[in-house]
């Protein structure tokens, strides 16, 4: 059942992570992806994705989906199709992936290009950065907005540098912090020349206190695991019920976020007391800042 979203449906962002925990790319530095899934996983993977993409068909207010899987996607037929469809839709404001854009690009032909954005990783074990490069300089081509983005890690401060190099001017390169060690695993002249790579990296270095602060997620943004589970966020666990279920989205309403701290992108960027939503306006599921600009 689709529930009843003709009658209430709002604007609203989702973040879909589904059953997908595989990924051509073996970085090992990441906690993910580490599973070789069977025939019989990716299918229901893949059933579980049709019945999430048909209720966004279904749903009558503007929509926004990030897919953020614990592995690679779009090397997925099922996943590209996804893309496809939702791009196409009236109502569907932005389809964005987080992605190492590994993928060939035949699949890009039959996507509304205005409609898509992608978050595109860089890992420097598993690719060189002239390939990447190269990569991304034929997706500006296409005309597909996207940022790219790399662990900090201090060995990699040089090679980071150079990607910046090489990078268009206007493609953004976001510095994850490494490790969540923040400020204490970086030297202050580490940290000067990551922050002038990325003029942004030090809001990546915090951990914001977040318990009862106010934030977009459960309201105007939400996170549907495989089951069409919703949650607030990725980060807390308490569902608010299930987008297939009558009257859900009913549960969509402001409420105090119940974590200690946010340390995480894709969640403190909802804090309301942040301010971040002017930061990165236009570009909030894909991290473009706004009217982006080498500084």
């Amino acid at each position: 059942m689709l529930g009843d979203s003709q009658t209430i449906a709002k604007p609203l962002s989702i973040l879909y992570r589904g059953f997908l925990s595989s990924c051509n790319y073996a970085c090992g530095y990441c906690p993910f992806a580490k599973h070789l899934e069977t025939p019989a996983e990716h299918q229901r993977d893949a059933a579980a994705l049709e019945r999430f993409v048909q209720w966004v068909e279904a749903r009558a207010a503007p929509t926004s989906v990030f897919f953020t899987p614990y592995g690679e996607a779009l090397v997925r037929s099922r996943y590209q199709k996804a893309v496809q469809r939702l791009s196409r839709l009236p109502h569907l404001e932005k389809v964005v992936v987080q992605t190492n854009g590994s993928w060939g690009l035949d699949w890009l032909t039959g996507v509304n290009l205005q409609k898509l954005a992608l978050w595109i990783t860089f890992h420097p074990s598993e690719t060189s950065i002239e390939k990447f490069v190269t990569r991304a300089t034929l997706l500006l081509e296409r005309g597909v907005r996207f940022s790219v983005g790399v662990v900090g890690i201090r060995e990699n401060l040089e090679g980071i540098q150079n990607l910046r190099d090489q990078l268009p001017d206007s493609v953004y390169l976001w510095i994850n912090a490494f490790d969540r060690r923040g400020r204490d695993y970086y030297t202050p002249d580490t940290l000067k020349r990551l922050i002038q790579i990325d003029p942004y990296f030090a809001l990546n270095l915090e951990r914001y206190p977040a318990r009862g602060q106010d934030c977009h997620a459960g309201n105007s943004v939400i996170s549907i695991d495989s089951y069409g589970i919703a949650r607030r966020c990725h980060f807390i666990e308490m569902p608010i019920g299930n987008i297939y279920e009558l009257e859900f989205e009913q549960q969509l309403k402001p409420k105090p976020c119940t974590r200690a701290v946010c340390d995480c992108h894709i969640g403190y960027v909802h804090l309301e007391s942040l301010g971040l939503y002017d930061v990165f306006e236009g570009g909030i599921l894909e991290r473009i800042p706004k009217n982006w600009s080498i500084h």
